[in-house]
């Protein structure tokens, strides 16, 4: 029986990855394009000043918006024959300071996916400032 198991998952596997492994030697293109990105493009917004600027955060790299450290810990971009779809975990630390500009220990106010589809369905809750997943590059 056990035997059976496996050699029912065993085919399972092949049927359910054979489109796929054609449509990736038909184009090289579309095994390129699914896989994860090395640097994410974020869009910030300062609501006190009401400007907006967007910005590269290369995965696994801490950047700065404001009083904000960011890092992306993963991006991907669907293949084009797929829906259009960006999405990308991201942790965003607030560096808050004394006043008199010493730093205090940070303190984390977002770790999670964001979707460049959909910003408002996972979105960084932040008096001061707003950030978003705009695209991922290689």
């Amino acid at each position: 029986m056990k035997g059976t198991l496996s050699a029912l998952a065993l085919a399972l596997c092949a049927v359910t990855a054979a489109p796929a492994l054609a449509q990736d030697s038909q184009s090289g293109q579309s095994a390129r394009s699914s896989q994860p990105g090395s640097v994410a493009i974020l869009r910030g917004l300062d609501k006190v000043t009401a400007r907006t600027r967007d910005f590269e955060a290369p995965v696994g790299e801490e950047v700065e918006f404001g009083a904000l450290a960011i890092t992306v810990q993963y991006c991907r971009r669907r293949p084009p024959e797929e829906p259009p779809e960006v999405f990308a975990f991201l942790q965003v630390d607030d560096r808050r300071t004394d006043g008199f500009g010493a730093e205090i220990d940070g303190e984390r106010i977002f770790s999670g996916w964001m979707f460049a589809s959909n910003p408002a369905l996972n979105p960084l809750e932040h008096p001061v400032y707003d950030v978003w997943v705009i695209d991922c590059r290689s």
